[in-house]
């Protein structure tokens, strides 16, 4: 699964290299080097221009942990932080937001526990050579609170999808975030279906082992991305 991840780019940053066209944020987000489940993420996403009324990629927030729009609370957001590839498209709780509800989640590059023979867990830090954002491929959900005043209590909240780990990742961790190459961006976040054959495995990407106190969601700080031989 993918349970950490480190953003620390800024909403105008991430604006130019995702080629947004709109900020629809109530507030721009710190940065965060120790993204955990619950937390407010950016995400991009293809929404309707209130101004063109025409599609436009928008940068927004959402809760990291889907909530149907079905659900009765947004209690169960924390258990959805990830999506299976194998099952996405089928899953009740996930098939409505495929269909029609695709984005991106901006990463500088996240995090996967290797356990070792003795039982100790080590963290490694996973991110793009090229110290690029990775595009994980994720879907979002608009819930609505049914015990709030009309027109209020709105929660938007999102998910990654994962797949098998490949290569040596597969060694780190038996599943990794699916992304979406940049060509391919539009497709994915169009109106109308999408296939899965969109999203790839991540590739270009290095690994280093990082200190143990991202383990703690209390942490946070670029010391964290830090190869364990620097910290």
């Amino acid at each position: 699964m993918c349970g950490r991840y480190a953003s620390s780019k800024s909403a105008g940053e991430l604006a130019q290299e995702f080629d947004v066209e709109e900020l629809r944020l109530a507030t721009e987000l710190p940065a965060s080097y120790n993204v955990a489940p619950t937390d407010e993420v950016y995400i991009v996403a293809e929404r309707t221009s209130h101004e063109t009324e025409a599609p436009a990629r928008q940068l927004r927030t959402a809760r990291w942990g889907l909530v149907p729009s079905w659900s009765k609370d947004a209690k169960g957001g924390a258990r959805m932080i990830n999506a299976r590839v194998e099952t996405v498209a089928e899953k009740p709780a996930f098939r409505k937001a495929f269909a029609a509800r695709r984005c991106l989640v901006p990463a500088d590059g996240y995090f996967e526990w290797y356990q070792a023979e003795n039982g100790t867990k080590q963290p490694f830090y996973i991110h793009p050579v090229d110290g690029g954002s990775l595009a994980m491929a994720g879907l979002y959900e608009i819930w609505r609170d049914p015990g709030a005043p009309e027109g209020e209590g709105f929660l938007w909240s999102c998910t990654v999808i994962t797949t098998t780990a490949t290569d040596e990742l597969g060694l780190l961790h038996d599943r990794m975030p699916l992304l979406v190459e940049r060509d391919r961006w539009g497709a994915w976040l169009g109106e109308g279906g999408a296939s899965l054959d969109l999203l790839t495995p991540a590739t270009h990407v290095e690994a280093w082992p990082v200190t143990t106190a991202v383990g703690n969601v209390r942490n946070n700080g670029p010391e964290l991305i830090a190869p364990l031989t620097e910290a």
